[in-house]
């Protein structure tokens, strides 16, 4: 028997528009975000899918994406789990600057290294900055000292791998369907490790906003049978 799982970017947010650096920053989604997220749940509903659980991150983009989805699947009453290893990469310091900008002021080449290369981190907030997560009322529940000042790709890949181990894989080997509404690095990292992509080609894995990606698996093995976008 089959297993199957979806993977969705939330829709567009304010800072995605804007351009700015955002991770763990809790920003809305914008009219078009609001828009992406009700397409994809349509198409989803096209194609026939009904899911046994969801999971998502603690963020409100991706929160509020899923459960558009959920309403247009007529689905809302589905059990959903919120972990903040679904989160999106931790920028660090850069979050809320704008990309262009921060690149123009410190340099492209610096930019690009802390943006796409595997192992390079970005600044980190000092432990003291009011915007560091051991502040936010949502974490007080995780160990102080699991919760970053700022990630790169690859420590992103080591946050998303527990929950995959504890979290999905007892689900998909009971042959269950389940829906993951993240973002665009969490997703990288989970994506990465489905495929088996490489860590030199990890930082060219694009995520659109607002796609599903369906994955068919082998039940007992997990094993990638298929893996397909609903493109509409």
């Amino acid at each position: 028997m089959r297993s199957r799982l979806v993977l969705l970017r939330h829709g567009e947010s304010l800072w995605n528009k804007e351009n700015r650096f955002t991770g763990w920053t809790d920003v809305p989604l914008t009219k078009k975000g609001v828009d992406e997220a009700h397409r994809a749940g349509r198409q989803l509903a096209m194609e026939g899918f009904r899911f046994d659980c969801a999971h998502t991150s603690v963020l409100r983009r991706a929160i509020d994406t899923l459960w558009i989805v959920l309403d247009e699947l007529d689905q809302l009453w589905l059990p959903t789990f919120n972990d903040y290893r679904l989160n999106e990469r931790h920028y660090g310091a850069l979050q809320g600057l704008n990309k262009e900008e921060t690149a123009a002021l410190i340099g492209r080449q610096q930019v690009f290294q802390w943006r796409r290369t595997y192992a390079s981190c970005p600044p980190l907030l000092d432990e003291n900055d009011p915007r560091h997560p051991r502040f936010d009322i949502r974490y007080r529940s995780i160990d102080p000292h699991l919760l970053p000042a700022g990630e790169s790709l690859l420590q992103t890949y080591e946050r998303m791998l527990p929950w995959w181990e504890i979290s999905a894989i007892p689900v998909l080997r009971q042959h269950r369907d389940m829906l993951v509404v993240a973002h665009s690095n969490s997703l990288r990292a989970l994506i990465k490790h489905l495929d088996g992509v490489s860590d030199a080609d990890f930082p060219d894995l694009i995520v659109p906003t607002g796609v599903p990606i369906v994955y068919e698996m082998d039940g007992e093995t997990l094993q990638v049978k298929e893996k397909r976008e609903l493109l509409i």
